[in-house]
C-alpha cells in the first residue's frame, strides 16, 4: 500500500459544507471522499493505493482535475484499488459534481 499527498493549485468554493462520498472500494475502482479544507486556492489530495510506483501518473490525473474544476478549498481522499487513470478521472468528476449538486 502506498500513500501519496498532493497540493493541486485550483480556485474554487471556500464555503463550509457537508462531506460527499462517491465510488466503491472494489477491484479496478476507487472511493473518493470530498470535504472542505482551509486553503481556498489549493485542493489537498491524499491517495491510498494498492498500485505502487505510479506517483507521476497520479500527479498528471490530479493536475488535470485541478485545471478543469474549481476544487480550491477542498480536501479529497482517494482509496484506490487498482483503478485506471480514466476511472479515477471519472470518479473525480462524479465527486465534484455531487459536491456541487448537494451544495448548490
Amino acid at each position: 500500500m502506498e500513500r501519496l499527498h498532493y497540493d493541486i493549485p485550483s480556485h474554487g468554493p471556500a464555503r463550509r459544507r457537508d462531506p460527499v462520498l462517491v465510488g466503491v472500494t472494489a477491484s479496478g475502482n476507487c472511493e473518493i471522499l470530498v470535504e472542505p479544507a482551509d486553503a481556498p486556492d489549493t485542493c489537498r489530495v491524499s491517495v491510498n493505493t494498492s498500485a505502487i510506483g505510479f506517483g507521476e501518473i497520479w500527479q498528471a490525473v490530479l493536475g488535470d482535475f485541478g485545471r478543469r474544476h474549481a476544487a480550491g478549498g477542498l480536501a479529497i481522499e482517494i482509496n484506490d484499488v487498482g483503478a485506471t487513470p480514466a476511472v479515477v478521472s471519472l470518479r473525480l468528476d462524479q465527486a465534484i459534481e455531487a459536491w456541487e449538486e448537494d451544495h448548490a
